[in-house]
C-alpha cells in the first residue's frame, strides 16, 4: 500500500491519497479528518501510524506502507 500527500490550494484542504500495490485508489481523504476513510478500510487500528507517516511526509512524494 502506498501512501501520497496532496497539498490543497486557496480553499482546497490538504489531502491523502492511499492506493494498493497496482495503484489503484483506496481511499482519499483530508489530513485533519481520516477517521471514517481508515474506518471503510479496516485500518482504523493503524490510524495513528498512518497519520504519523503522513506528518513527516513532503506533499507530492509517494511513500510505501508496511501494512
Amino acid at each position: 500500500m502506498y501512501v501520497i500527500k496532496v497539498k490543497g490550494i486557496a480553499k482546497i484542504p490538504d489531502y491523502v491519497q492511499l492506493r494498493d500495490d497496482k495503484f489503484t485508489l483506496l481511499a482519499y481523504f483530508r489530513v485533519d479528518r481520516p477517521d471514517k476513510s481508515l474506518d471503510k478500510l479496516g485500518l482504523g487500528h493503524k490510524l495513528p501510524y498512518i497519520m504519523d507517516l503522513v506528518k513527516e511526509l513532503p506533499f507530492g512524494q509517494i511513500a510505501k506502507l508496511d501494512i
